[in-house]
């Protein structure tokens, strides 16, 4: 069972098909969505235990629960085939975001909630030296998690030959590309974000197809990694609403 923490993330899995075993309010805590939380409970037939804020303080992992964690089944992970299968499902060209060891949780959860507000069909991730679904992701992401698919892969590269196999163009996020907006991001495609430090690895950039870049004139040099690829998702989004004369 993991922890799924704050009010969100909280109603959205219990929106979705997530198994929920129980969920922990804070004595005292009725307002607002924390009613909606104990309606919704009380209509899938979940345990509503009510426990001291204290309690809750212990066993969070976030930090911020909102006076409400509930427990439920662990997050599914999913293979490539099956995130191109859901693009293929819905019709859509293939819309995937590949992240090159993003460590950080608040990132990952982030970029999870950007991902859905878009439409994209999945995210792609290193198996090792990346962050993955946690409370702290799950509350960053404000329940998205719930609809993004995650997929872990043992080799970063091989996902992306493979990716180019079925037809879809790689974009790399980098400072030595063409300004975003100048380049065509309709049709299959992959977003690549490189890690918060290092940026994308040489091996990645090279299995690309080509790069892009956010134009920046301050001085600072570069920008956070979901701040980033929430710009470079929009536009892919805004590109393809476009495209269909939406």
């Amino acid at each position: 069972m993991v922890k799924i923490e704050g009010r969100n993330p909280v109603i959205e899995a219990l929106r979705g098909e997530r198994s929920i075993d129980k969920i922990m309010v804070a004595n005292g805590a009725k307002e607002g969505s924390i009613k909606k939380i104990i309606a919704m409970a009380k209509d899938k037939g979940v345990v509503i235990q009510y426990v001291d804020r204290k309690k809750l303080d212990e066993i969070s992992e976030s930090h911020s629960h909102q006076g409400v964690i509930a427990m439920g089944s662990d997050y599914k992970y999913y293979e490539l085939d099956e995130i191109l299968n859901i693009a293929k499902e819905k019709g859509e060209d293939p819309f995937i975001i590949i992240l090159d060891e993003i460590t950080d949780p608040h990132n990952l959860g982030s970029i999870m909630r950007t991902a859905d507000a878009v439409g994209a069909h999945g995210i792609i991730v290193p198996k090792r030296r990346s962050a993955s679904i946690t409370p702290v992701v799950a509350k960053a992401s404000a329940g998205a998690v719930e609809y993004v698919p995650l997929c872990k892969v043992t080799n970063v590269v091989n996902a992306i030959k493979k990716l180019k196999q079925e037809g879809i163009w790689i974009a790399a996020a980098d400072m030595q590309g063409e300004n975003y907006y100048k380049k065509d991001l309709t049709g299959p495609i992959g977003i690549v974000i490189g890690s918060e430090g290092f940026g994308i690895s040489r091996l990645v950039k090279e299995n690309c197809d080509f790069t892009v870049k956010i134009p920046m004139v301050g001085k600072v040099t570069s920008l956070n990694a979901s701040v980033a690829s929430s710009i470079l998702l929009y536009e892919v989004f805004k590109q393809r609403i476009e495209g269909k004369g939406v």
